[in-house]
């Protein structure tokens, strides 16, 4: 089914969302019936997307899931996410997207650390949940989806039982809506509260003009995963306007360039490695990218000859999104009349700050430094999260005097533009994803061949970033690389492992013993203007 008719109705005006709840009531009381998002073969009209998410609120109440309880959300992308992060905004409970690609002993640790009381669960994670289920605690409901016929509760004819009337909860501007778990640079996640307040704050910062013009003419495609703040928070721009979202079961080049045949997509948002597997696709020349015109990238630097190329085939504006799960995915933007090709300094830069925020350049004492010099890039506004569920510790080391201390290094310069030169927390970006170093050396270190292990980022021009572990061996032992790489495979996510291993003699340390990663990582950068790729 396509969304050729999603301009019906285009230009109704609507009061906009004042929290997460009424980003499915307002449109459909404006414009009931204009599709609010597709999935494959279903479309979902906002009157549609209103009811069924009263019907989520209303289940999780009658079970007695209330009060800001967490419910965890372990399934790839479908239209179900937003039935329940809406529906569980609805009840006022926080929604825990999981990254199913995560090790059995990851998720259980984030499930169980979130102390979720309900878990819609996909239908091809229900052998993990076998496997996984003895160690979770806390669940007082199981929902599967497309699991019909199992022991578990199918969730569309749990939802199906409930009724369609609004609960008409007080919403509150600090209540959290959804907790996102970030890799720990102590090896264990932290789940990122963000709340009503971050939320609609971000997507009001679309009203500046800082991403653009939206309207609810737009057709968004999400093909990133919901589980990260770049594919779940993008979408939710759509919705806050009127517009339509198309949403990708998977990141893959072939469901995107099926979406751009099949539907008038405006606006897409991508991670640079998804940009480069599009434009290396076969079909890529042949597909229409016509009704395009914003394509929106983040979560890592893009190489200067991938945006011209990338330019040159989708022929629309490019817009550079820099922040974090933690800001809400908002710091600064590069906009499309920003992205010269004559000006490389300038497409070097991740933007201007965005209206209502603050990002600052400070020294080790906190000291705001002059423009041109590298210090640590700092972020104050409302779309700052109030903390990490249940580690106060974290929380107060990362926001000090309201300041979002980010880890990144970077300068601005005379005009405000910002630059990410390094990161101060030696955090990896690799195709997207964040890799803590902590967590992969923790993973490498229990191999008993391996007597130290450092881990860094190296360039690669596909991933921007690749995991290198870099192995001291034990005094007569002997092992592979690959050894190295099924060892860890078995013990976190496929992503965290390093996709090749050196062999060293020692590893350089200071007098206190910190590994000096900053000597490993220069011969892999040499030539690089900056330390990330």
């Amino acid at each position: 089914m396509t969304v050729n008719d999603v301009n019906s109705g285009a230009g109704a005006t609507a009061r906009l969302a004042v929290a997460v709840g009424d980003l499915a009531r307002v449109h459909a009381r404006a414009t009931p019936d204009r599709p609010a998002m597709v999935f494959e073969e279903r479309v979902t009209s906002y009157a549609a997307l209103d009811r069924r998410t009263n019907q989520v609120a209303n289940g999780l109440l009658a079970a007695g899931i209330r009060d800001q309880a967490r419910i965890a959300v372990l399934a790839k992308n479908s239209d179900r996410f937003y039935d329940v992060y809406f529906g569980a905004a609805k009840a006022n409970n926080v929604i825990v997207p999981v990254n199913w690609r995560l090790a059995p002993p990851e998720i259980a640790f984030i499930i169980n650390h979130s102390q979720a009381k309900a878990l819609v669960i996909g239908a091809e994670y229900l052998p993990l949940l076998d496997e996984i289920g003895t160690e979770l605690t806390g669940l007082e409901l199981i929902l599967a989806v497309g699991a019909d016929g199992t022991r578990h509760v199918e969730f569309d004819a749990w939802q199906a039982g409930q009724p369609h009337a609004d609960p008409g909860l007080a919403h509150d501007a600090d209540m959290t809506v959804m907790q996102l778990y970030t890799s720990g640079t102590t090896g264990l996640p932290k789940g990122v509260e963000l709340t009503n307040g971050n939320v609609v704050s971000a997507l009001a910062a679309g009203l500046s003009g800082a991403l653009g013009p939206w309207g609810p003419e737009e057709v968004v495609l999400i093909p990133l995963p919901l589980f990260h703040v770049g594919g779940a928070h993008f979408g939710t721009n759509a919705f806050y306007h009127g517009g339509c979202n198309v949403i990708l079961r998977e990141t893959s080049a072939d469901l995107i360039l099926e979406a751009f045949r099949r539907h008038p997509i405006t606006r897409a948002g991508f991670v640079p490695s998804v940009l480069l597997l599009c434009l290396q696709h076969p079909d890529c020349p042949a597909t229409d990218f016509g009704p395009l015109h914003t394509i929106t990238y983040g979560g890592s630097p893009i190489p200067f000859d991938l945006l011209r190329q990338a330019i040159d085939v989708f022929k629309c504006g490019f817009v550079h999104m820099y922040g974090m799960t933690e800001s809400t995915s908002l710091a600064t933007v590069l906009k499309p009349e920003e992205h010269d090709l004559d000006n490389l300094t300038r497409l070097r830069s991740v933007g201007r700050a965005v209206p209502g925020l603050a990002v600052q350049i400070v020294d080790a004492n906190g000291a705001e430094v002059a423009p041109g010099q590298v210090g640590e890039i700092i972020v104050r506004g409302p779309c700052v999260t109030k903390g990490y569920w249940r580690q106060p510790d974290a929380t107060a080391h990362t926001i000090r005097a309201g300041w979002l201390h980010t880890g990144d290094a970077g300068y601005a310069d005379e005009d405000g533009y910002l630059y990410v030169y390094d990161r101060v927390k030696d955090m990896i970006v690799s195709g997207g994803e964040n890799v803590y170093p902590a967590e992969v050396e923790s993973a490498i270190f229990g191999h008993p061949a391996v007597a130290d292990v450092a881990v860094i980022g190296v360039p690669d021009a596909r991933w921007g970033e690749a995991v290198k572990a870099v192995v001291v061996l034990a005094p007569g032992a002997d092992t592979s690389a690959d050894a190295i790489i099924d060892f860890a495979r078995a013990r976190i996510a496929g992503f965290k492992c390093p996709k090749s291993v050196d062999f060293v003699d020692a590893l350089p340390r200071n007098p206190s013993g910190k590994i000096l990663k900053r000597l490993l990582r220069e011969p892999y950068w040499a030539g690089y203007e900056r330390q990330v790729n």
